[in-house]
């Protein structure tokens, strides 16, 4: 007989580039013309060939048994037409593993972009519209070499819910 899945619940709080610093940067529009500074995206694409390009993603629900992250290069994603959208992060561990104490939930405003550290937890985008398209930048074969996941269920007979 197997053990039941924990489900554990996950306040999403809205991003703050406070609250979000552990796991990367949040980006807002700016004025045309303005320099490089601290507050744009600090990329790492050096390690392969960028990609860019738009996904289309069928809403799913909020709960997630699984969570990735990847070692080569920073990720950004944003959602298009203005919708809000819910992502599960953690920070980078030397771990093959989140610490699950550091999972945390953010609310992510349609006007505004994350850029993932190299290395952070990830689980999402989720989301209440029945399908959002969001751009997508990292590496071209990201999803191919450099996509570590670590199994929730599997591993701690665990399971999330963003709320």
């Amino acid at each position: 007989m197997s053990e039941s899945i924990l489900t554990q619940q996950l306040l999403a709080q809205w991003i703050t580039a406070e609250n979000f610093r552990n796991y990367g940067q949040i980006i807002f529009a700016s004025a045309d013309g303005k320099s490089f500074d601290a507050d744009d995206a600090q990329l790492n694409l050096a390690n392969g060939i960028p990609r860019f390009y738009i996904m289309r993603l069928e809403k799913k629900g909020c709960k997630f048994g699984k969570i990735t992250r990847h070692v080569q290069c920073t990720q950004c994603l944003g959602s298009l037409e203005g919708k809000d959208w819910l992502m599960a992060v953690a920070p980078p561990s030397e771990e093959d593993k989140p610490c699950l104490a550091d999972i945390a939930a953010f609310r992510i405003p349609g006007n505004c972009f994350i850029k993932l550290d190299v290395g952070t937890w990830h689980a999402g985008p989720y989301f209440d519209a029945d399908f959002v398209e969001f751009y997508n930048l990292e590496l071209s074969d990201t999803n191919v070499v450099d996509h570590f996941t670590f199994d929730l269920v599997k591993n701690c007979n665990l399971r999330f819910e963003i709320v």
